[in-house]
């Protein structure tokens, strides 16, 4: 049902991720966020698909576009119902900076596909294909790298894990520092290092850390796409976000999810546009006149994995503004 979408999905990161590369290294991560939320919101309405936003830019009464909740969509009758999480831009404080691996990103599938949980934080443990059936939150960090390596075939000294760069992390670091393995700590960004964690020719062989709910839910509709493995935990900030969660319909919020219980049913797609240069995508490059943006869009269903290099007329595209107005 999904297979027609697969451009279209496409369509939006771009429209999300040219609009945030034109702030780039100014230092504002909200007015980057919020041009990338924007372009995003108004390529839906171009989209015939009568969508839900399961995972946004927080709840209602906290975000004015692309809430949770919120319906998008070109409006017309009879159209395929789909769940959708969206990150209009994952990796704000890089862009801000100048940083690598942000991205414009999105995953879309059939109505009731994807957790539905608030903006919290979330537990997470993601690795490749050969680590299927492998990893398990309830185990300590230096049991569950030990299972990496030896799906891996190859000594834990050789492996790369990467973490957020928080101090809520300094136990997990050292953790991991005493096993011998090598540790690659990020700003932000972590649904790129998940994918990272999947990708053979990649720097990355394991993530593992507290990031938010958002990003694990779109980090799971890649790793479907990837056939990755991964587990999540929801961490909540408060007894409201866990109110909260029971409200949304989780029975159980304290147990842990596997990589279909976080992005499930038949067949998902993710699409996620580069802003920055990374691993995996290159970020939106501006010609005077278009840009030029690098893209990935891959479906669950088939296992398909697509790169776009895609080439924007800004004067004929006239839904991409030539310049930004004066602050």
């Amino acid at each position: 049902m999904l297979r027609f979408l697969s451009l279209e999905m496409v369509r939006v990161t771009e429209a999300a991720a040219i609009a945030a590369a034109r702030l780039m290294g100014r230092g504002d991560k909200e007015a980057a966020d919020a041009a990338a939320v924007e372009a995003m919101r108004a390529e839906f309405r171009h989209v015939d698909i009568d969508g839900r936003v399961v995972i946004g830019e927080g709840e209602i009464d906290e975000a004015p576009m692309l809430y949770i909740g919120e319906r998008v969509g070109s409006g017309a009758p009879n159209l395929p119902q789909v769940d959708i999480a969206v990150d209009p831009l994952e990796g704000t404080t890089i862009t801000a900076a100048g940083g690598p691996n942000a991205l414009a990103c999105l995953a879309i599938g059939g109505r009731d596909s994807m957790l539905h949980a608030p903006d919290t934080y979330m537990s997470k443990i993601a690795a490749g294909p050969e680590c299927k059936g492998a990893l398990d939150l309830r185990l300590s960090a230096t049991e569950n790298l030990g299972r990496v390596a030896e799906c891996k075939r190859m000594p834990i000294s050789e492996l790369t894990v990467c973490i957020l760069d928080r101090p809520r992390h300094d136990d997990l670091v050292a953790e991991v520092r005493r096993t011998g393995a090598r540790i690659r700590l990020i700003r932000d960004g972590d649904v790129s290092a998940a994918l990272a964690s999947a990708i053979s020719a990649s720097p990355v062989d394991v993530l593992i850390g507290i990031g938010g709910a958002p990003e694990g839910v779109l980090a799971a509709a890649a790793l479907r796409g990837l056939d990755g493995e991964m587990q999540g935990q929801l961490r909540f900030r408060s007894q409201a976000d866990r109110e909260r969660a029971i409200r949304m319909g989780l029975e159980d919020p304290d147990r842990i999810f596997g990589l279909t219980d976080l992005a499930g049913g038949d067949d998902v797609i993710f699409a996620a546009t580069g802003v920055t240069d990374g691993d995996f995508l290159k970020g939106v490059r501006f010609t005077g006149d278009g840009a030029r943006s690098h893209s990935v869009v891959m479906r669950s269903h088939t296992g398909t994995v697509r790169y776009i290099t895609a080439f924007h007329d800004f004067g004929r595209k006239r839904d991409f503004p030539l310049h930004l107005e004066d602050d």
